[in-house]
């Protein structure tokens, strides 16, 4: 009663039986109705409220608050979105609906974030390793929706991982054969050494 209709006019001594009753029945509602809502509502912005003896006056000052606490919120939330990026310690799939998730948060702050920004938002996240896979996108005649985006960065991501062993394994034959090199070279500088001390011995011995 005390949030859906004003409040009534003061008593005085000429006001009736009905007038009381009904002032009486808006005081009450308008009690318990600051009771409940102080109750109720969140701590951290509990303290920002000032003190208001109406019901209806207590719900604007939370309304106010609310708005500037919305407006933070959604600055924090677009810093966080635009600064993703992708470090492999975390699959590619959780990455992109970690930030589809971020984009739908900011759509109920009335922040509308499109569809196609968001793509793109996704792929500048990506690390160099995507490099191929970013202008395959570029030099694509259509666009890609968030959903397909995610499937063809899994697959991309699977591909990855099965050229890395191979590449660590051409990596770790060069440095073998590098080494085996050094020690051939090793090799046969130490029998080239030891042939001239002999030969060094032999002369001494004629001698």
């Amino acid at each position: 009663m005390a949030l859906r209709t004003d409040e009534p006019p003061a008593l005085t001594d000429t006001s009736t039986a009905l007038e009381m009753a009904k002032h009486e029945r808006w005081e009450r509602s308008n009690r318990l109705s600051l009771m409940f809502m102080q109750s109720h509502i969140a701590k951290g912005i509990r303290g920002s409220i000032p003190e208001c003896p109406k019901a209806k006056d207590f719900l604007k000052a939370v309304e106010a608050q609310f708005v500037s606490s919305t407006k933070a919120m959604a600055s924090t939330l677009m810093k966080r979105l635009s600064s993703q990026a992708f470090d492999s310690s975390k699959g590619v799939r959780e990455h992109i609906m970690e930030m589809r998730d971020i984009a739908a948060q900011l759509k109920s702050l009335e922040v509308e974030i499109s569809e196609s920004f968001l793509v793109h938002l996704v792929l500048n996240s990506l690390p160099p390793q995507y490099g191929p896979f970013k202008i395959s996108y570029n030099t694509h005649k259509d666009n890609w929706s968030i959903n397909e985006l995610l499937t063809m960065c899994v697959q991309e991501e699977e591909r990855l991982k099965h050229e890395k062993p191979e590449s660590v394994h051409l990596v770790a034959r060069a440095k073998a054969k590098t080494k085996k090199g050094k020690a051939a070279h090793h090799s046969k500088k130490g029998n080239k050494m030891s042939l001239k001390g002999i030969s060094q011995n032999k002369e001494a011995d004629k001698k």
